[in-house]
């Protein structure tokens, strides 16, 4: 048996068996905000920084672009893999999350090699206790050239 109320926005009151009833409500406007902050590279194409939608924060992939210069940060693995992780935590700052709020991790790498020296830098940023779910992926070039691209998808409180 399904009972119907409905009001601005959208409820739906449904009887879920063993005489329970949940209310469910849907919002019929959904807000998309976008996060831009100095704290990272600007966008080197048409698309943003990161895009808040439902509580959830999604951040472009971020390449070792030193966002005082826009020059790139380069040396080792590890230099990169920091700079990117500052970048993206510019971005999580500005947007009210944190590194800790972090569901998922996407890395692409252009040499599976490195992956080692990656993964010690990222532990410093990443605790295990409350690390997000991650692949890491090997391509053949990146935005530049350069030898790292991370995006994330955060909680945003």
């Amino acid at each position: 048996m399904w009972g119907f109320l409905c009001f601005w926005p959208i409820a739906l009151l449904c009887s879920c068996g063993q005489g329970k009833q949940a209310l469910a409500i849907k919002n019929t406007e959904s807000v998309k905000k976008i996060i831009s902050t100095s704290h990272a590279p600007g966008a080197i194409g048409p698309y943003n920084q990161a895009v808040v939608h439902n509580g959830v924060l999604y951040v472009s992939g971020q390449i070792a672009l030193n966002p005082a210069t826009g020059e790139l940060v380069l040396g080792s693995i590890e230099i990169e893999t920091h700079q990117v992780l500052k970048n993206i935590g510019g971005i999580l700052e500005a947007a009210g999350s944190s590194y800790r709020e972090v569901l998922k991790a996407s890395v692409f790498v252009k040499d599976m090699n490195d992956f080692s020296r990656i993964n010690a830098v990222y532990a410093e940023y990443f605790q295990p206790e409350w690390a997000p779910a991650r692949e890491t992926v090997e391509v053949a070039n990146l935005p530049k050239f350069v030898n790292i691209e991370i995006s994330v998808i955060a909680a945003v409180k």
